[in-house]
Formats: structure tokens, C-alpha cells, sequence
């Protein structure tokens, strides 16, 4: 996860651009950490409801299930950072 760059006084025209780009260049990044823990979620999901052939298991579908909800907290974590990241641009 990354924090933004915050401005630091007397830091200069020069550094509160780049602070700016590095912030956009995080937003992305943690943007597509986001939609990619998304996806994986929804995988998950189904193999916990027992929808993926060859992985239809009681502990597939738990480990399905617990996939799952690693994936959402994952996907909070880069989406807050994402935001974060968004409004300090």
C-alpha cells in the first residue's frame, strides 16, 4: 500500500510536481492491485459455492471461502490507498 506524497513547506514548485506524479503514478498502481484482488475474489466465491469442476471438495470449498475473504480485505486495503492516493494528486 502506498501513502501519499504530502507537500513539505518551502519544497518548491519542482517537488510538489513530482509528489503530484508519483501520487498519480501510486493511484494506478493501486488501482489495478484493486481490480485484480476483485477478480480473484470472484473466483473464489465461486469455488466456494462448489461451481468449479474438479474442485467441488468440502475443503476446496472452504479454502474457496477463505480465499474469498482475504481477497475483500486485500481489495479494501487498495482501494482506500487508491482514493487516498487520488485526492492528493
Amino acid at each position: 500500500m502506498s501513502a501519499p506524497n504530502a507537500n513539505k513547506p518551502n519544497e518548491g514548485i519542482i517537488g510538489q510536481i513530482s509528489n503530484s506524479a508519483q501520487n498519480a503514478v501510486n493511484y494506478v498502481s493501486e488501482t489495478i492491485q484493486g481490480t485484480s484482488a476483485e477478480a480473484s475474489k470472484e473466483a473464489n466465491k465461486e469455488q466456494a459455492k462448489g461451481n468449479i469442476p474438479g474442485q467441488d471438495s468440502i475443503g476446496d470449498r472452504v479454502s474457496g471461502a477463505l480465499g474469498a475473504g482475504s481477497d475483500k480485505l486485500d481489495q479494501h486495503k487498495h482501494e482506500g490507498a487508491a482514493s487516498a492516493n487520488k485526492h492528493s494528486i
